[in-house]
C-alpha cells in the first residue's frame, strides 16, 4: 500500500492545534513498497520468423506490428514429378493393364473347364436315353407307343450328333488349357515388369518390349471365340508362338570386358541348342503330331455314330438290324465322347503346343545372344547361364555336364542319351 499522505495531516493538525489543545495529533506512516518490473517482450526480428517458418514447413502471410512478411511458396510436386519419369508412369499403366487380363483370362478358363465338364456329362445322358428307348421299342409293342418310343430316340440323337459336332469343333477342354496357358505367362510377364521397376530405371525401350510383349500374348492366346479363335484341327502340328519378334535391344552393361562371356560359354550354349533340337523339340513335335491325329479321329468318329444311331432308330421296328445298329452305335458314341472329352485329348495337344514352344523360344533367346557381337548389349553371361540352368531343371554343373556330352556324343557319332529339361 501507499502512504496516506502525512504530510498533509501534519500541516492540518498544526493549525488546529492553535485553537484546540483538545486533539491528538497522530501520523499513520506505512511501509514502502518494493517496485516491480515486468520485462516487456521484444518484438521478434524479421529473420527469426522466417527462419522458424521455413524449419516447420509453413508458406503463410504473417503480420508482425503492421508490417507484412511473405514467404516463398515451396513447390513439391515439382519435385515429386522430376523422379518420377515418363517411362515409369507407363510402365505401371501396362502393369494394371497385365493384371487385368492376368484375371479375365483366369476366369475365362475355368467357365470353359466348366463346359467341357457339363457339355460332357448332357451329351453322354442323352445319347444313353436314346439308346435305351431305341432297345425298348425293338423289344415289342406296335402302334403308338412304338411310333413314340422311335421318334423320341430319334430327336435325342440328332440332337446329340449336333451337340457333339460344336464340342468337338471348339474343344473345351483345349480352350481351357490355353486360358491357363495365357494366365501364367501374363503372370510371369508382370513379375518382369516389377523387377524392371525395381531395380533398374525405366526407358522408353522398356516401355514398347513390354507393350509388344503384351500384344503378343493377346493374338496368341484370343479369349474371343467366333473368328479368333485357335484352329484345332490344323493339318500339320505347329509350336505355339506367344513372343513378339526379337528387338535390337538390351540393356547396356556397365562392367567392363566381355559382360562375363567366355569362349567356353558360349560353346556351352551352342551345345545346349543342339541337344534342344535334337531331342526336346523333335520328341514333342513327334508327340503332338500323334495326339492331334488321334483327337482328330475320335472328333470325327463320335458325331459319325450318333448320326449313325439317329438313323438306325427311324427303322426300329422294321428288322432286327436297324435297332441292333441304333443301340451299338449309341453305345460307341457314348464311349468315344468319354475317352475324347473326359480324357481331355485336346488339353494334351495344347500342353505338347505350349512345350513345343517353350524350347523354340529357349533357341532364339540363345542364338540371338550369341550372334550379338557387341557384348555390352548381351545379359550378363553368368546370369545368362544361370537362366538357362533354372528353366531346363538343372544345376549349373549338370548343365555343363550337358555340353560335354553333346560335344563328344557328336565327335564320337552317337546319340546323346538323354534330354535337356528335366521338367517337361
Amino acid at each position: 500500500m501507499a502512504s496516506l499522505q502525512a504530510s498533509n495531516l501534519l500541516s492540518s493538525s498544526s493549525s488546529r492545534a492553535s485553537s484546540s489543545s483538545k486533539r491528538i495529533n497522530a501520523a499513520i506512516s506505512a511501509p514502502k513498497l518494493p517496485r516491480i518490473r515486468f520485462p516487456v517482450p521484444k518484438t521478434p526480428s524479421t529473420n527469426l520468423v522466417e527462419d522458424l517458418i521455413l524449419r516447420n514447413g509453413y508458406t503463410n502471410t504473417i503480420a508482425i506490428e503492421k508490417s507484412t512478411v511473405t514467404l516463398p511458396r515451396i513447390d513439391k510436386e515439382s519435385s515429386v514429378n522430376s523422379s518420377t519419369s515418363k517411362a515409369t508412369a507407363k510402365l505401371y499403366a501396362i502393369l494394371e493393364a497385365v493384371a487385368d487380363r492376368v484375371e479375365m483370362h483366369q476366369n475365362v478358363g475355368e467357365q470353359r473347364d466348366n463346359w467341357n465338364k457339363l457339355l460332357l456329362n448332357s451329351i453322354n445322358m442323352i445319347t444313353l436315353t436314346a439308346t435305351t428307348m431305341a432297345g425298348i421299342a425293338a423289344t415289342g409293342g406296335a402302334g403308338a407307343p412304338l411310333l413314340a418310343l422311335k421318334l423320341s430316340s430319334t430327336l435325342l440323337f440328332t440332337a446329340a450328333t449336333g451337340m457333339l459336332f460344336i464340342m468337338n469343333k471348339i474343344q473345351p477342354s483345349q480352350l481351357a488349357e490355353e486360358q491357363r496357358n495365357a494366365t501364367k505367362l501374363f503372370r510371369q510377364l508382370q513379375r518382369q515388369i516389377q523387377t524392371i521397376l525395381a531395380l533398374h530405371d525405366p526407358t522408353e525401350l522398356d516401355v514398347r518390349n513390354a507393350m509388344d510383349k503384351v500384344l503378343a500374348l493377346d493374338k496368341a492366346y484370343p479369349l474371343p471365340l467366333l473368328g479368333k479363335m485357335i484352329e484345332k484341327f490344323p493339318a500339320k502340328f505347329e509350336p505355339a508362338l506367344w513372343w513378339p519378334k526379337p528387338h535390337d535391344f538390351q540393356r547396356k552393361s556397365k562392367r567392363p570386358g566381355k559382360n562375363r562371356w567366355s569362349e567356353e560359354l558360349e560353346m556351352e550354349m551352342r551345345e545346349v541348342i543342339e541337344v534342344i533340337k535334337g531331342k526336346d523339340t523333335e520328341d514333342y513335335m513327334r508327340l503332338g503330331n500323334l495326339v492331334l491325329k488321334i483327337n482328330k479321329i475320335l472328333a470325327i468318329s463320335g458325331p459319325l455314330l450318333t448320326g449313325i444311331a439317329a438313323a438306325g432308330s427311324a427303322f426300329v421296328g422294321n428288322g432286327s438290324w436297324a435297332a441292333i445298329v441304333a443301340v451299338a452305335a449309341g453305345a460307341i458314341a457314348t464311349t468315344v465322347n468319354t475317352l475324347e472329352h473326359a480324357g481331355q485329348v485336346g488339353m494334351v495337344v495344347e500342353m505338347y503346343r505350349n512345350c513345343a514352344g517353350f524350347f523354340s523360344l529357349m533357341e532364339e533367346s540363345i542364338e540371338s545372344s550369341l550372334e550379338e557381337t557387341d557384348f555390352d548389349r548381351r545379359e550378363d553371361g553368368q546370369m545368362f547361364e544361370m537362366k538357362m540352368a533354372l528353366q531346363l531343371g538343372r544345376s549349373l554343373s549338370e548343365l555343363r555336364d550337358l555340353a560335354q556330352k553333346s560335344s563328344s556324343s557328336r565327335i564320337d557319332g552317337v546319340e546323346v542319351d538323354e534330354f535337356a529339361s528335366k521338367i517337361f
